[in-house]
């Protein structure tokens, strides 16, 4: 369905109100965007024409959006944006396709960043963005194509493929080791354990799956596990990590295992995408590349 002119508003009148309303100021708007305080006023005032509505409160020299002024100025900052980004995309690769992913910060980073040139080689047209998110979010408010998602299959509005699993175990720094001599999952609660705000009861299902007591379970809370892991090879506490990705602190002996006791996740790793967006070409590839990236990854982990 086409839809009205007037509820197309020209991106100059756009921008000089999101200025605004940003900055809450007519004067900082004409600064920013290289006007004058009337040029500024005016396309408001014909914005609010074109709407049939107002969009601020004018008291003496100050404004202040309305209530309704408040909820279009966050969705056109978001439109703005999401035009702003596609125009850098063509600009950046005018002749092929641009995959905006978001990826979880040390995965991307420990995991899936080596292996891209290998997608890259086999697909020259393609460029690939990449932006960190740690938890779900709304496809349709944000320009990512397709997000890598550790959880389950409950993304709403979104599709999935699954990529792998995971296992962690309980790692630690070599002196903490010695000094505890943990010997079974019990001896851990005498340590200082530390916790992921992302999964904030794992230390819990790992003790319940151990016959543990996991009541009052404390410690240091991290947003990532690169940051955990570091506070672990520190010294300040006992960590439940992902095994692929501290193989490097393993085999330089920064961190050891606490216990030989790995703990299978119950959630996984996926690849999500909103569902009008299966048809996009660089998505189709990289998702089957990924997918049989994984899958050799996941048989040399089951090889030993």
């Amino acid at each position: 369905m086409k839809t009205p002119r007037r509820f197309l508003p020209s991106l100059s009148l756009l921008q000089a109100f999101e200025a605004a309303a940003r900055l809450q100021s007519i004067t900082g708007a004409a600064q920013e965007l290289s006007l004058t305080q009337s040029a500024v006023s005016r396309q408001i005032r014909a914005l609010e024409e074109q709407l049939g509505t107002t969009l601020f409160h004018r008291e003496k020299q100050t404004i202040r959006l309305t209530l309704g002024g408040v909820s279009y100025a966050r969705e056109v900052r978001e439109a703005l944006q999401k035009i702003s980004q596609a125009s850098m995309n063509l600009r950046a690769n005018p002749h092929g396709g641009t995959l905006s992913l978001a990826i979880l910060p040390t995965f991307g980073t420990r995991w899936l960043a080596p292996r891209l040139p290998a997608f890259l080689a086999e697909n020259p047209g393609i460029t690939i963005n990449l932006v960190t998110r740690l938890t779900q979010f709304d496809f349709s408010t944000e320009a990512v194509d397709a997000a890598i998602h550790f959880g389950r299959t409950d993304w709403p509005g979104a599709d999935s493929a699954y990529l792998m699993g995971e296992d962690v175990v309980p790692a630690c720094a070599p002196e903490m080791a010695a000094r505890f001599g943990f010997a079974t999952p019990a001896d851990l609660r005498a340590a200082p354990l530390l916790h992921l705000t992302s999964r904030p009861d794992a230390w819990e299902k790992y003790f319940l799956r151990n016959g543990v007591d996991a009541q009052n379970v404390h410690g240091m809370l991290f947003d990532q596990f690169a940051t955990a892991a570091q506070a672990a090879a520190a010294g300040m506490g006992v960590a439940l990590l992902p095994t692929f990705l501290i193989e490097d602190e393993i085999a330089a002996g920064r961190l050891v295992r606490a216990l030989d006791a790995p703990m299978r996740s119950d959630e996984a790793y996926y690849l999500c995408w909103p569902r009008d967006q299966e048809s996009y070409e660089p998505l189709r590839l990289f998702c089957t590349w990924l997918s049989a990236e994984t899958r050799a990854f996941e048989a040399a982990r089951a090889a030993g």
